[in-house]
């Protein structure tokens, strides 16, 4: 049984991005820049973009937040992205989720350039991603994919279970293993027989998004579990991971399997960013 140690993996990472940004800091005279957006009071928000920051810092690269009160309209942030969009040393954009009810999410994903979108939200990029033309990935699952792929998980022939079908986690899981040569069936809470899927599927990603979802005792012997949610307030993932280590082959443990390697591949998106605007 392996675990998969996402820790472990984006560390390594981050040793090669710092080497990375003092190579484009020498050439370019300064570090990627990682502008993130924050809209409302939304405390766990305000502590996802401050770890975002923290290791920003911590690898070289500069990063300042923008707040905006929670009164802010769509407009108000279409504003402030395009002002972002314009500054030639803004390499990336993150528009932090959730914004407050009033503000259209997804026409403000979609007001970030696609030079700039770092967290692979904007739907064209997720097309282009989906039908294998280069584009930054969306984070959660890209990390997923580096993780895998560092443990040498060959997807090819496998059937996996995408649990979840959010614009940013589900569907672009999905179609990541689609085109890792995996056969992919995304399923969601109101599935039907959902538990009789889950004990057939090679490779399982739980991503709906609520706490202990999942029983660890539906899972297919030796099959492969990435748990992609994260409760902190239960300190749990969206699998009920009671009894894991006989059952599966390997597994992401919550914390510290699939979170290091959502910031390290945001980290890693603006810093090929920056690249790419330096080599033209």
């Amino acid at each position: 049984m392996i675990i998969l140690d996402g820790k472990k993996v984006a560390e390594k990472s981050n040793l090669e991005i710092k080497n990375k940004v003092e190579n484009l800091k020498a050439q370019a005279g300064r570090s990627p820049f990682l502008a993130a957006i924050l809209v409302g009071d939304d405390k766990a928000s305000e502590t996802y973009v401050s770890m975002k920051e923290k290791t920003c810092h911590r690898l070289g690269l500069e990063s300042k937040s923008f707040k905006l009160p929670e009164s802010s309209s769509t407009e108000d942030v279409l504003g402030l992205i395009r002002e972002l969009n314009k500054n030639a040393n803004v390499d990336g954009i993150l528009l932090q989720h959730p914004v407050p009810k009033q503000v259209d999410e997804m026409k403000c994903f979609n007001e970030i350039g696609l030079d700039k979108d770092v967290d692979g939200v904007n739907t064209q990029g997720y097309g282009n991603m989906a039908m294998g033309i280069e584009a930054f990935h969306s984070c959660t699952p890209f990390g997923i994919m580096r993780l895998l792929d560092a443990y040498k998980v060959d997807c090819t022939g496998k059937l996996a279970i995408v649990v979840g079908r959010s614009q940013i986690l589900g569907k672009p899981m999905s179609a990541m293993l689609l085109n890792s040569n995996a056969t992919v069936l995304t399923a969601h809470s109101k599935t039907k027989n959902l538990n009789e899927l889950i004990s057939i599927g090679d490779i399982i990603v739980a991503a709906v998004g609520k706490p202990k979802f999942i029983k660890a005792n539906n899972l297919k012997k030796d099959s492969i579990l990435i748990d992609a949610g994260y409760h902190p307030e239960l300190n749990c993932g969206d699998v009920d991971m009671e009894g894991i280590e006989k059952i599966v082959s390997a597994y992401t443990p919550v914390p510290g399997g699939v979170g290091p390697m959502t910031i390290n591949s945001l980290i890693l998106n603006t810093v090929k960013s920056m690249e790419k605007r330096i080599d033209g």
